[in-house]
């Protein structure tokens, strides 16, 4: 007796039902929706900027349409008016927002790599090219002025692994520039607020051609694996060396 064909409907709205609610990915916010979620965190930190933004571009308009009434030609005024009021009240917002970025970035660990993997221009960035265990970090950026290591942590600790990535680094960059700094609030450090504009004002030392060739020696060095300090764990074995043969 032949067997009667399965229910191709069912299965195939149960498969695409399955599809539609988990198989695929989310789709990324829209610009407008990334707005939004910009200006409420900007809202909650600095109640006072979205109010002055916005007082901007009222103020702008309002002088439009009096220069309107003043010297006639409506159009003109307003024309050029609310596009000026509209960028000035938004460049406005859109610094508030970075201000706000650098007060809740300050004083966490990872702040200044996330400033510089938004950095303008032509740079790359490593990040953790030297760490302790006590989460002193060194990060290393490669742009037209040339090497500029990145610290962030305890003094003392982060000058020694600048002074040993530095050592590391000039094996391949022969006479290029090294620079490094300290992130931080204290003296003789650069705030995380001032880092990306501190970087932007060092010279430009390379040509294009010689930063990417600065880039492919990097590339060589091998990682810098460091051995933690103090006793050995109980139960880790040190791994072995390869067996001699022994000639017969």
């Amino acid at each position: 007796m032949a067997k009667k064909p399965k229910d191709t409907t069912a299965t195939a709205s149960g498969s695409g039902g399955a599809r539609g609610s988990g198989g695929g990915a989310e789709k990324p916010p829209g610009r407008l929706k990334q707005i939004g979620m910009v200006a409420r965190v900007v809202h909650q930190q600095s109640p006072r900027s979205i109010p002055l933004a916005v007082g901007i571009f009222v103020v702008l308009v309002a002088l439009s349409v009096l220069g309107g009434f003043l010297f006639g030609g409506w159009l003109y005024w307003l024309t050029l008016g609310i596009p000026v009021a509209f960028l000035a009240g938004f460049i406005y917002f859109t610094r508030s927002a970075q201000r706000v970025q650098y007060q809740m970035l300050d004083g966490r660990l990872g702040a200044a790599m996330a400033v510089l993997d938004n950095m303008r221009g032509d740079w790359t960035t490593e990040p953790g090219v030297g760490a302790t265990r006590q989460m002193d970090v060194v990060h290393r950026a490669v742009g037209r002025p040339g090497v500029v290591l990145v610290g962030e942590g305890d003094p003392a600790r982060v000058r020694g692994l600048i002074a040993a990535e530095k050592k590391r680094v000039s094996r391949v960059a022969y006479n290029t520039p090294i620079y490094d700094l300290h992130v931080g609030n204290g003296d003789k450090q650069v705030r995380i607020a001032d880092l990306q504009r501190h970087l932007l004002k060092l010279p430009r030392n390379l040509d294009k051609a010689e930063v990417a060739e600065l880039r492919y020696r990097l590339k060589a060095l091998p990682p810098a694996v460091q051995m933690p300090k103090g006793p050995i764990p109980k139960g880790v074995r040190m791994p072995k060396g390869p067996k001699a043969q022994g000639g017969r």
